[in-house]
């Protein structure tokens, strides 16, 4: 439940009477998604979510600054930590170092002096005023936050996609408004080489510096343009200005030149508004730039030329409730908590990646420039199949982007695509099997052209010869530092393996042997998905028989300890083809008796990255008709699943598990996929602050709460999982008794209705389990997936699930009953 009321944005009569509206077919949908979306959801305990003021992947994240020591977005609720800013960029739910938080502003209601006001980055710092139940004043919505500090000051911020614009309501006793504009103290405090210019006449600053990236090598530039405009009243420029260094004031300098690094940055007083004994609304308007501070200065221009805060607030909500209105589910009968829920996770997919495009200084070009992915191999598995079912444009866009750095860097010395943004998250490291070129582009091809793409290519505007031009390149060109981006191809097309002991002129970790083998026979998968499509059957072929390598670390006698009957397990194997240093099948989970991480470390030599042999053995998405054969059959698979459920081997924090609650399909046994992924929910995900799995940093990092997280809870509650590099999307029951998802790119909207719903049991039975499926009146082949055909229409489709209460129930008893696996034929 809430931590506080504060967190509802109407009542539950107003939510009835205005939110909820009927449609012709006697259902109803949620008129205001934004209603429902809570924002201080995982702004606790390490979930380091950004809870501020932004646009659907709006560069721009305009956001509270605390002193919190997990302070990734900024943000945090817990009223222990102080306000020590508000700043206009942020990312959410990473893990690493702090990231961004660049160019605070800070508003001081009163100092002694001038030049006494404690300008220091920590020594500002004052509390925020606290409700009655202890949580902190603040409010967000999507495109708004608010806060108001012990001060007595209100502070408001709402964006567009580069420009932020603060409104500050200082109280009836200040007599001396003043802002202060710091250019260094990101999130790190690693601002240097600070240049500075301040114009007495109107106060207008700008400026710029050098800050640290936040999760990879390299730094970046960043510039800023702040304005300032009295609300309801006028001023020409400021009464004092002044510039700071630390805790030092210069009163009338102009200008910072001469620092290298440290706090700094310009200090300004303004006139009180002329309304006697009224509070004073000061507007500041920040322009942010990765090219110029004359470039910020015509941001802010361009976007927000006339400072109506109001106007721009309200274009922000409007956008956000026309894209997640795009999902529409029925609310009859649903409680609030999962609704919430709901529109709170969809709107978490769209805060990142960010749109950065016109801002990406390390080339000229007219592609889009999409920057903070945090990272591909978290989100490939279900952040882009959902983009693909409502917001295929922004898709094509982030699609087009990766194209374009392989324009660019693909045939350079640091070889194929990063596995990340340019400018300041660069985690190419996190794990360089799952490449975004080479899975977005897969998901876009499979999901957005497929057979469509000669009537909607004009429309995206894809160059389909250069992205599979970027996917072969990405698996078969070893870059310098294949540790850094890109695969250790070399080896991988000799061996069809990562051997254990094959180093490659120690140009890379000799790490994760095993997990990097098993991602690379999946996103080899993808590319021969990718050929059929483009009638190259030679490459298909090619790459269907490199994804079989998944199976050539598969070692047939390896237990589990304490497990007897659990016979078969992915291990390393060196260049002769010889499992001759087994790992633990325990290994980085919560059972292994050696506590270890399998972070990357380059003393960490058992060949997995952050999750356990027991997971990794069942990560074959493409064909897992074999394993099954390999474990032994369905049975024997089922005891499995069973068995990294019951012992805690599922991490429903780490990405590797995520497929892990809907393979029981493959096997049969639909109903237990249900039951299991339904429990996630019950089990994992709540609305509170502390809302979201993976908030605790000291297991795993927490960079899947925004989008993998977000997207996870949308799928398992709209009752899919998509197969990634696939037309399918595994089929269980959705938490409402119907779901919508309108398509723009097809001008259609794809319905499925659950008949017999009879409401959301907490332990995941009832009647949950599918008996029957249609597809407008039709009857579907199985009962265990839906076709990307049936989303994909130019005209309205309609699926209509027969629910019953008999867990045993299987997929049908066609010959396509069972979901595609590659040894069967299923993706011929």
């Amino acid at each position: 439940m809430l931590k506080a009321k504060k967190l509802l944005f109407s009542t539950f009569a107003l939510l009835e009477l205005h939110m909820l509206l009927p449609t012709r077919a006697a259902e109803t949908f949620i008129r205001n998604p934004i209603d429902f979306v809570l924002p201080f959801i995982g702004t606790t305990d390490g979930g380091h979510v950004f809870p501020g003021a932004t646009l659907p992947h709006g560069m721009v994240k305009a956001g509270m600054d605390t002193n919190s020591p997990g302070n990734q977005a900024g943000y945090d609720a817990d009223p222990q930590f102080l306000p020590i800013g508000f700043s206009q960029l942020h990312d959410s739910g990473t893990g690493g170092s702090a990231s961004l938080s660049n160019f605070k502003i800070w508003p001081f209601a009163s100092c002694p002096s001038f030049t006494q006001c404690p300008t220091d980055l920590f020594g500002r710092a004052v509390p925020r005023k606290l409700l009655p139940d202890g949580s902190v004043d603040d409010f967000a919505s999507p495109g708004y936050f608010a806060s108001n500090l012990s001060t007595g000051i209100r502070v408001e911020l709402t964006t567009t996609r580069r420009t932020a614009l603060h409104r500050y309501t200082f109280p009836a006793n200040s007599s001396q408004p003043r802002l202060l504009v710091d250019l260094t103290d990101d999130g790190q405090q690693s601002g240097s080489e600070v240049k500075m210019a301040l114009n007495p006449s109107t106060g207008r600053v700008t400026g710029g510096a050098s800050f640290a990236g936040s999760f990879g090598p390299g730094n970046y530039q960043s510039f800023t343009c702040v304005d300032f405009h009295g609300e309801g009243y006028n001023f020409s420029g400021p009464t004092e200005y002044g510039s700071w260094f630390f805790d030092t004031v210069t009163q009338n300098a102009t200008d910072l030149d001469e620092v290298f690094s440290g706090s700094s940055g310009a200090l300004l007083t303004f006139p009180r508004s002329p309304v006697r004994r009224g509070t004073t609304s000061i507007l500041v308007r920040v322009g942010v730039s990765f090219i110029s501070s004359d470039q910020a200065c015509s941001n802010a221009e361009e976007e927000i030329p006339d400072w109506n805060f109001n106007r721009v607030k309200s274009d922000a909500s409007n956008e956000w409730n026309e894209l997640l209105g795009r999902v529409q589910i029925n609310p009859a009968g649903v409680d609030q908590e999962t609704i919430k829920l709901f529109y709170s996770s969809l709107y978490r997919t769209h805060i990142v990646p960010a749109d950065y495009s016109g801002e990406n200084p390390k080339w000229q070009s007219s592609e889009p420039y999409y920057d903070s992915y945090y990272c591909n191999w978290d989100t490939f598995r279900t952040l882009y199949p959902l983009l693909s079912l409502h917001d295929p444009s922004r898709f094509a866009l982030i699609t087009r982007a990766m194209i374009d750095i392989w324009r660019f860097e693909g045939n350079s010395s640091e070889g194929g695509c990063p596995n990340a943004g340019e400018l300041q998250s660069n985690n190419g490291f996190k794990e360089e099997a799952i490449l975004p070129t080479l899975q977005m582009g897969t998901q876009f091809l499979e999901n957005s052209l497929s057979s469509e793409y000669h009537e909607y290519a004009g429309a995206l505007n894809v160059s389909v010869s250069d992205l599979y031009s970027a996917l072969v390149t990405d698996s078969e060109s070893e870059p310098n530092d294949w540790d850094l981006q890109g695969r250790q191809a070399d080896i991988w097309v000799e061996f069809n393996y990562i051997p254990d002991e094959l180093f490659l002129d120690f140009q890379g970790t000799p790490t994760r042997q095993v997990s990097r083998s098993l991602e690379y026979a999946f996103g080899d998968f993808a590319i021969s998905q990718v050929a059929k499509i483009l009638g190259n059957s030679s490459d298909a072929a090619k790459f269907a028989q490199r994804a079989n390598g998944s199976f050539n670390s598969w070692n047939p006698t390896t237990t589990l300890p304490g497990w007897p009957t659990v016979v078969g397990m992915m291990q390393k194997r060196n260049s002769e083809g010889v499992f001759d240093q087994p790992t633990d099948p325990r290994h980085c989970s919560v059972n292994d008796p050696t506590h270890s991480t399998c972070f990357l470390d380059s003393n960490n030599h058992d060949g997995f990255y952050e999750s356990s042999p027991m997971v990794y053995s069942q990560f074959v998405p493409h064909d897992t008709a074999q394993l099954i054969t390999l474990q032994g059959g369905q049975q024997a698979f089922i005891d499995r699943l069973n068995i990294i459920f019951n012992q805690s081997y599922f991490d429903v924090t780490d990405e590797p598990s995520q497929q892990i609650p809907f393979m029981y399909h493959y096997a049969n046994r639909p109903g237990l996929s249900t039951k299991q992924s339904r429990q996630v929910i019950s089990d994992s995900y709540n609305t509170s602050v502390n809302g979201l799995p993976g908030n605790d940093d000291s297991g795993v990092y927490p960079l899947q709460t925004l989008r993998a997280m977000g997207s996870y809870a949308v799928f398992i509650l709209a009752g899919l999982y998509p197969v990634p590099a696939t037309r399918q999307f595994l089929l269980s029951s959705p938490f409402f008794p119907s779901i919508s998802f309108t398509n723009p790119l097809f001008n259609s909207t794809t319905t499925i209705k659950a008949i017999n719903w009879q409401g959301n049991p907490p332990d995941g039975s009832g009647t949950v389990y599918v008996a029957n499926v249609t597809v407008n009146g039709q009857p579907w082949q199985s009962n265990c997936y839906l076709d990307w055909s049936h989303f994909s229409s130019t005209t309205d489709t309609t699926i209509e699930l027969t629910l019953s209460n008999n867990i045993s129930l299987g997929c049908g008893s066609g010959a396509n009953a069972l979901p595609p696996s590659l040894s069967t034929g299923g993706f011929d």
